[in-house]
This record gives C-alpha cells, structure tokens and sequence, in this order.
C-alpha cells in the first residue's frame, strides 16, 4: 500500500481555508471515499504527489494538457514571454495569431472573443444569444455541463452529477424557468420542445461529444435534428466544445460530425493548461458583441499574454499523425479493457472518439444521464481506490472522462491494461 500521510495532512489544513479544502468540489474526492491527493509536480505523462508517489495520468487537467505536462516547447515560450510582463489590458499580436491558429482548426469560428474560463464562454454565448434573437429561452440537456453560470446550473453534470445536485441554491427561480431541458440524444423530445416554445427559444447549447457525465457521444441524426430546428426557428445552435475541442477530433465534434453550429465555445487545450476560454462563430453574430454591437461582453484578463502563448504553441504542435497516433492507442487500451472486464465478468462499458475516452459499470448502450445512471457507483469507488494505488490516476468521479496526450506511451498502456486487468479481478464485485 502506498502512502498518503503527507496529502491527509495537507488536507486538513486545506478545509480550514477553503470550503471542502478545495478550489472546485470534484477534487474533494468524497465521491470515492478518499482524502484528496496533494500534487507537486506533473512532467509529459506523470504526476507526483507530495508523498513521492508517482502516477501515469488519465485526467491531463481535466483536458487541457494534450501535449501532457510541462512540455518543453510551452514552457521556454512562457518563460521567454513572462519576461515581457504577465498583463497589460491592452491588446498584443499573440491574440491575433492564436485567433488565426483557431480559425485553420475550427472554420465556423469567423469571428471570437477571448475570456479567461470555460464558464466564461459559455456564459458569453448565451448572452450574445439572447441579445441577437431578442429572445430569454435557453434549451440545455440534462447532464451536459456549461459551466457555472446561473442559467445553465439546471440538470447539468460533473459536480453537479457528482453532487447528486438538480440545481444551485443562488440560483433565482425566473432565471432557472428560462432554462428548458430535455434528454440528451433524445430526437422526439427536443422536437416536441420546439414545437410549443419554438419562437421563444433564444438558442440550444449541447455538447456534441458529452464528456460532463462520463463520455458519451452524440448521435449524428441528433445533432442534425438541432441544427434543423435551429435553423427552422431562427434560434441560434451553440456547440460546448470546450471539452470536445482538438480533443474528439483535431478541427472538434463539429467537423467529426460535419455539421456546423452558429456559434461555438472552446477553452481548456487552447490555453495549453493557462486559463483561458474563448466563444466565435457567424461574423453576423459576432458583431452584436460590444464595441460593434450591444451585447455587453469585457474581462480584465481576457487574451493574457501567458494564456495566449501557452495556446500557440499547443496548437502548433498538433497535427494528424499526433492524432492518430494517440487514437490508436486508445484504441488498443479500451478493445483490451472490455476483454479484460468481460473475462472477469465484471459488467463495462468503454467508448473513446480521437484522444477522449470514458467507461461505465454497466451493460450500454450508454446516450444519456438516465443510463448513466444506471453505473454501479459502489463499484466505481472500490475500482478506483484499487487502481490509483497501482499508479493510474483516473477522475474521481463516474460522471467525468479521461484523456490522452502525446507523451504517453506504449508502456503505458501495457500497464495501464495489466492494472485495470488486476483490479477486474480482484475488486469485490
């Protein structure tokens, strides 16, 4: 057994200071029974705690770390550039080139606004939604996270899910009645939906691969029918790749599934693990943004000189034989872990798309919250407590996904396999 001595101690410090001991509610680790894991370090593929244990890890920043940590090209850039000043609230040439870097991957994005969070992006584009339309309703799927913003803290996922929370307290009654929800995947329900409040719908946001709720993929006839809709009604389609982004596929869900929303939200890889979030799309839309328009949008921070270099070099780095490489090992890892699962009789389900992939403990098909859901969560909590003492660091939570990066490698994967194998073994069914 490995020891936690040191993080246990950091941690009750930590709950003196901040609520949980945590700076977001998924870190707690109550989910699986555990007292967080104090990190010092992360290099390529590794992450060492401050106990000295090192880990193979699957959760890369909750996404962003597609070229894994610390990464040699990223980090001389933020040095050369931190010693130029770390903010000037004025804008650079960095925004520009990361905007042009954006546009070559995701054609749809004419115009953007850099901010400093996902939660940011999405937020922004539901406003610019609303201004553009003249219109309140907000149509969401139950289990899709937006972020934290109060008009999309309805039946969303990650800690929520996690928290087994419906919504928020704080949030005000009106603004959650503008908020509708309807099952992911579900073609019959959203267009039911439209049909009564079609003309007071102001846009739909959706992930088109969901990663807040463990991974679960669209359908292509879903997002067909809401890109029709959309159009059919005058609402505005909002694609959340924040996650999905460079990550289902180098150009996101959108090209993956060749359908083209109006606008569109990306964060976590394109600030190379800086805080960083962006929302673009149709120029028509975009320019109802402030300056050029009415819809209120400003931050301090937004297109920070740290941020915007760590993405530039990030998504100079990709290209289609990363990809494809990372997603043949993906590939090997999950066809070898459903075999594993199956021989021990232990009920899995695994699916992946380019460098996400995610599993359940249950039978599948997988395509909502409800089938979610039906995970043994009991289970969840007793593999992963097997499994991070083995070295493979995984979400805490069921209701997450994991990733992949440049850096891991083959031999990873082998004892990733040979771990996951042992624990389907082992762990008390």
């Amino acid at each position: 057994m490995i020891s936690f001595e040191k993080s246990i101690a950091a941690y009750k410090e930590a709950v003196k200071l901040m609520p949980g001991g945590v700076n977001s509610p998924v870190r707690a680790y109550k989910n699986v029974d555990m007292t967080p894991i104090f990190i010092e370090r992360g290099k390529n593929q590794n992450l060492y705690d401050i106990d000295g244990n090192a880990y193979i890890d699957y959760v890369l920043s909750w996404g962003p770390l597609i070229l894994g940590h610390a990464d040699d090209e990223v980090i001389k850039a933020l040095k050369d550039t931190i010693d130029k000043g770390t903010s000037f609230g004025a804008p650079t040439l960095l925004e520009n080139k990361i905007a042009e870097l954006v546009q070559k991957f995701v054609p749809s994005m004419e115009m953007m606004r850099m901010v400093s969070s996902g939660t940011e992006a999405t937020m922004s584009a539901v406003r610019l939604a609303r201004g553009y339309t003249k219109r309140d309703k907000i149509v969401k799927f139950i289990g899709c996270y937006h972020g934290h913003s109060d008009s999309l803290l309805v039946d969303a996922g990650s800690g929520l899910a996690t928290f087994d929370i419906n919504t928020s307290p704080g949030v005000p009654k009106n603004v959650a009645l503008e908020t509708l929800t309807v099952p992911y995947n579900d073609e019959a329900a959203i267009t039911d939906l439209f049909k009564r409040h079609g003309d007071e719908i102001a846009g739909v946001i959706v992930e088109p691969v969901a990663g807040n709720m463990g991974f679960v993929p669209a359908k292509k006839s879903f997002l067909q029918t809401l890109r029709d809709l959309t159009t059919k009604y005058g609402s505005v389609l909002i694609f959340d790749e924040v996650m999905s982004g460079f990550r289902c596929d180098m150009r996101g869900a959108q090209h993956l599934y060749d359908i083209k929303p109006d606008l569109t939200t990306l964060g976590k890889v394109i600030g190379g693990g800086l805080p960083v979030g962006t929302f673009g799309g149709k120029r028509e839309i975009m320019k109802n943004i402030t300056p050029d328009g009415k819809v209120y949008h400003a931050g301090t921070l937004s297109g920070n000189p740290l941020a915007m270099m760590a993405g530039i070099k990030t998504l100079e780095q990709l290209n289609q034989e990363t990809y494809d490489q990372m997603s043949a090992k993906l590939d090997r890892l999950c066809t070898a872990l459903q075999a594993a699962a199956d021989k021990n009789g232990v009920t899995f389900t695994i699916r992946h798309r380019g460098t996400m992939w995610g599993y359940f403990f249950n039978k599948g098909p997988v395509e909502n919250f409800a089938d979610v859901q039906k995970s043994d969560k009991d289970y969840f909590t007793r593999f992963f407590q097997y499994v991070i003492q083995r070295g493979i660091y995984l979400a805490p939570s069921p209701y997450e996904t994991s990733f992949i990066s440049t850096k891991h490698t083959d031999a990873d994967i082998d004892k990733t396999i040979e771990v996951f194998s042992d624990a389907f073994a082992n762990v008390e069914k």
